[in-house]
C-alpha cells in the first residue's frame, strides 16, 4: 500500500506539473481573469454529466462480471470496487485495475484470471466506442480520420484475434509446453475463456454502445465548460465537443501514460484552438476545468470511496499489496 501511495504521489505531481505547463504555454493572468469570470453554475452540471460517464461504464463493468458468472456480489458493492479503483488512476500500470481484481477475490471468492479480462474488455470495448466517436468527427475533420482508425483497427483487430478460437486454444497449447509458461497454464485457460465469452458480437454490441453514450455524456461536459467560458452555444460547437474529447481522450490512453497525463491536455488545448477557434488562454483553462470536472474528479471520489469503505474494501489482510496479486496468481484458482 505504501508503494501504491508513492506511485500516486508522483503522478498527482505529474498532473500539477501539466497543470503548470498550461500556465505556462498560455498566460497565468488571464487563465486567472477567465476562471473569475467563467460561469460556474455550470460547473456541477459538467461534473453530472461525468458521473453519467462513471455509472453507464459501471453497468458495463457490471454486465460483464455478470457474464462470467460472478453472480455473488451485490451491485452496491461492485459500484463501491469500481468507483474505488479510479483512485489509483494516476498510478502506473493500471493499478487501480489491479487492486479492483484483489478486492473482487477477496469479495467474492474469484481468483484474478477469471476476472482480469473484465478489465481489459472494459478498457478495450471504451477505446472502441471513442475511436468510433472520433471517426464520426473526422468525417468533418479528415486530418484525424487516419489516427482514429489506426487506433480503431488495431483495437478491433484484438477482439478479432481473442475471437479465433483455433487460434488462440493453438497458442496456448504451444504455451504449455513452454517452461516458465507452462506453470501459469492453467490460469491463462482461464483468462482466455473469460475474454472469448466478454467479446462475443451480442456482449461487445452492448458494451460499445454503452460506452458510446457514457463518452457522449463527457463530450456535453466539455461543452458547457466553453458556453461556461463564453464561447457562444450552438449544435455544431456540441458536436466538435464530442470529438475532440474523444479523439483527445483515445490519444491519452493510446500513449500508455497514467491518466494520459499530458498528451490529452495537449490533445484537448491544440484541437480546440485549431478547431474551435478558440484562444490559446480559452483552450488551456477549459483543458484545465475539464479535467479537473473528469479525471481529478475521479481520483478523488476513488479516493474517498477507499476512506470510507476502508474495512469493506481492504478486510482484515490489508490486501491492497499489489504483491499479493502476484502470490495470488501463482497459485491455483479455487473450486
Amino acid at each position: 500500500m505504501k508503494s501504491l501511495r508513492n506511485k500516486l504521489i508522483i503522478g498527482v505531481i505529474f498532473g500539477a506539473l501539466v497543470m503548470v505547463g498550461l500556465g505556462i504555454y498560455a498566460d497565468f493572468t488571464e487563465m486567472a481573469r477567465l476562471l473569475r469570470a467563467f460561469r460556474w453554475g455550470l460547473l456541477p452540471a459538467a461534473i453530472g454529466l461525468t458521473v453519467v460517464n462513471y455509472l453507464l461504464r459501471f453497468t458495463k463493468w457490471h454486465f460483464y462480471l455478470r457474464q462470467i458468472g460472478v453472480k455473488n456480489l451485490s451491485w452496491w458493492a461492485d459500484l463501491r470496487v469500481f468507483l474505488g479503483g479510479f483512485g489509483f488512476s494516476l498510478t502506473p500500470g493500471k493499478a487501480g485495475e489491479l487492486v479492483r481484481l484483489l478486492w473482487l477475490k477477496n469479495l467474492a471468492d474469484v481468483h484474478p484470471a477469471r476476472t482480469a479480462p473484465v478489465a481489459l474488455a472494459e478498457r478495450l470495448t471504451d477505446g472502441i466506442a471513442m475511436a468510433i466517436l472520433a471517426l464520426i468527427g473526422g468525417l468533418i475533420y479528415p486530418q484525424f480520420t487516419a489516427a482514429a482508425l489506426t487506433i480503431g483497427m488495431v483495437l478491433v483487430v484484438a477482439v478479432v484475434v481473442i475471437q479465433i478460437r483455433p487460434l488462440a486454444l493453438w497458442a496456448l497449447g504451444i504455451g504449455e509446453r513452454l517452461p516458465l509458461v507452462n506453470r501459469i497454464a492453467h490460469h491463462l485457460h482461464d483468462l482466455y475463456e473469460s475474454a472469448y465469452a466478454l467479446l462475443r458480437l451480442k456482449n461487445l454490441l452492448i458494451a460499445v454502445t454503452l460506452g458510446a453514450v457514457a463518452w457522449v455524456s463527457e463530450g456535453v461536459a466539455l461543452y458547457l465548460v466553453l458556453l461556461g467560458l463564453g464561447m457562444p452555444a450552438g449544435g455544431q460547437l456540441a458536436l466538435l465537443s464530442i470529438f475532440i474529447l474523444a479523439f483527445a481522450s483515445v490519444a491519452g490512453g493510446a500513449s500508455g501514460v497514467p491518466g494520459g497525463l499530458g498528451v490529452t491536455e495537449g490533445g484537448l488545448t491544440g484541437m480546440l484552438q485549431l478547431l474551435a477557434g478558440a484562444s490559446e488562454n480559452v483552450a488551456a483553462t477549459a483543458t484545465l476545468l475539464i479535467r479537473f470536472a473528469t479525471m481529478w474528479f475521479g481520483v478523488v471520489l476513488g479516493l474517498l470511496i477507499q476512506a470510507i469503505w476502508r474495512d469493506f474494501l481492504y478486510g482484515d489482510s490489508n490486501a491492497a499489496d499489489l504483491a499479493s496479486i502476484s502470490a495470488a496468481m501463482e497459485s491455483p484458482p479455487e473450486k
